[in-house]
């Protein structure tokens, strides 16, 4: 195993690989989101957590069964995505939130698609019924075209919900199905 938590999948060099993620991977995962935090919009936290943090914050993702994955790439930690609660009630159990960050390096080369989309089966896999994503700054394009073209439809933007660098920041709604959807009952 390498130092990224990768177990050598035999993957050629350049392939991306999407795995689940590792102790190892922490560090990388922090240093990705820390410039989200520090630089971009994606994120409304202003202080990037360290790997403590965002360790724990995975371990209790884990815990309750969320799906947590990195994608790897020549063997460093590229992007990585996870679904966690989209609200706290037992109403909601069915419907899960995601949160996919890739590396500034590699922005626009398929990472976050990959990661979006490995997201997208596992949940389907797991039976919920409805994904949302919440996407800071209504400017962020890219991020809405990702989602779109995973078959997400926007349900409505939160005007001046955040306030970061100097600015009133929106979020925007977006939402998909998963699996049967609302189209039939979910068992239990």
């Amino acid at each position: 195993m390498n130092p990224n938590g990768n177990t050598g999948t035999g993957a050629a060099a350049g392939d991306i690989v999407i795995r689940d993620v590792a102790d190892g991977d922490m560090e990388a995962v922090r240093e990705i989101y820390s410039h989200h935090v520090l630089e971009g919009l994606a994120s409304f936290e202003e202080v990037p957590p360290d790997v403590a943090e965002m360790t724990r914050r995975r371990d209790a993702l884990l815990e309750q069964g969320y799906p947590y994955r990195v994608a790897v790439q020549d063997g460093r930690v590229k992007g990585y995505a996870y679904a966690s609660s989209y609200r706290p009630r037992p109403a909601y159990r069915h419907t899960v939130e995601n949160s996919v960050y890739v590396d500034v390096n590699t922005h626009r080369q398929g990472i976050g698609r990959k990661l979006l989309e490995d997201l997208i089966e596992k949940c389907t896999a797991m039976e919920y019924r409805r994904m949302v994503a919440i996407i800071g700054d209504s400017a962020n394009q890219p991020s809405i075209e990702l989602h779109a073209e995973q078959g997400f439809e926007v349900a409505g933007t939160l005007p001046s919900v955040g306030f970061k660098f100097g600015r009133w920041v929106d979020s925007v709604i977006m939402q998909r199905p998963l699996g049967d959807g609302d189209e039939t009952l979910p068992d239990g």
